[in-house]
């Protein structure tokens, strides 16, 4: 069971979230790779057309701890930030049940 779950807010400036999505995807391509990552899924909102969700999930604090000290998720912000709307909002959770947990 994944012991850490992270779900991320991503606003874009208006236009620009196919733009943003674009700029996510090599740390999409590097969490294919990382140990410990169970789950890294961009998602569109599906009522807001500026709005991007990250839904994350880690096997444990350290798998989280080596994502974000990944040289991937390193270069993200510069590549994302000309299309930010303003910082990403970030909420931490444990897995407490359900299918797939």
């Amino acid at each position: 069971m994944a012991d850490i779950g992270v779900i991320a807010k991503i606003t874009a400036q208006d236009g620009k979230r196919a733009d943003l999505a674009g700029a996510l995807q090599g740390a999409l391509d590097a969490a294919e790779h990382e140990p410990g990552t169970l789950y890294y899924m961009l998602l569109e909102d599906a009522t807001d057309a500026n709005v991007l969700w990250m839904y994350e999930m880690y096997e444990n604090q350290a798998a989280l701890e080596a994502h974000m000290g990944s040289d991937a998720f390193k270069a993200l912000g510069p590549s994302i930030g000309p299309f930010l709307a303003g910082r990403p909002e970030l909420i931490f959770c444990k897995p407490i049940g359900g299918k797939g947990a």
